[in-house]
Parts: structure tokens; sequence; C-alpha cells
């Protein structure tokens, strides 16, 4: 299985080179980064949220948890985390669980987190929890061009 269909197409359209980089079958994007020998730094999480007017993504890298009063401060707005059930009317053509950090290719809104910036190159679930998608730092900046960002993670609790 490749990435998703609507996914493959968003790149293409925007002439977006990409890699797919296959791993075991994983659950969470820090899982991902592991079976994948990569930096969970330099592998994009995509937290979809929902506010007021319906939901957006926040990206930021695997190895960095969400720091909502600096999200909320951030945006202007509340935002909180949307249920799996909504998640999966959002992605129609992903698996559940695996969501795809290029929100306009489901016309969904982005913040992106500023710590993304330090990476050459970038690693986004494809839409299946077997396959990450390499592009590079100057091609995910294309992509997330206009997109608000600025700092609002913090260091991932250990489990």
């Amino acid at each position: 299985m490749g990435i998703a269909v609507g996914l493959a197409q968003y790149l293409l359209d925007r002439d977006i080179g990409y890699e797919l980089v296959p791993h075991p079958h994983t659950d969470t994007a820090s899982a991902s980064a592991a079976a994948s020998g990569l930096p969970s730094d330099s592998v994009v999480k995509a937290v979809v949220l929902k506010r007021k007017n319906g939901f957006m993504l926040a990206l930021l890298p695997a190895s960095r948890q969400i720091q909502f009063d600096a999200l909320r401060q951030l945006l202007g707005e509340n935002v909180d985390i949307a249920n799996e059930e909504q998640i999966e009317t959002l992605f129609p053509d992903c698996e559940p669980g695996s969501v795809p950090a290029l929100g306009a290719a489901y016309g969904l809104d982005v913040v992106m987190d500023d710590s993304l910036d330090r990476e050459r190159d970038l690693y986004i679930e494809g839409g299946n929890h077997a396959h990450l998608v390499r592009v590079s730092a100057t091609s995910f900046r294309k992509l997330m061009h206009g997109a608000p960002h600025g700092p609002f993670t913090g260091a991932r609790k250990a489990a």
C-alpha cells in the first residue's frame, strides 16, 4: 500500500518531490520515528484540533507535546483535541489514527510549531501506519507558506 490518494494528489499538484519510507506497523508518530530509525524531531506529528468554527491541525515534532495555553494564546482562540470519530470523517482515505500533516490537502488550516524549522528533511504520516513521506524542509516550508507558526510545544513527558 502506498500513501493516501488525497495526499499523493496534493503533492503531485504542487510539484513536490517526496520519498516513501516504509516501516513496520506503528500506532504513533514517535513509534514511526523509532521503527524507521529517524530522529523524532524530524517526524511531524499532526494533532487534529476542534475549534469554534470547525477543525484544524497543529503540527509539531513527534518528540514534543502541545502546551495548550501557549497554543491558545498564539491562535487567539480556544482549541482542544478532536475525538476519533471526528478525525475519521476528516480523513476518509486514511487509516484511523494516521493523520497526514498537510492539512490543506484535506481542507484544514494548520498551525506549525517553530521547532520544525530546525530540520533539514521532514517526515509526515502517509495516511497509513506503515509509511512515512520524506519531504525536504524547503518543500515543507513552501507547503506551509502563510500558515501561522510559533512556539507552542514542550518536551514530551516520558511514559
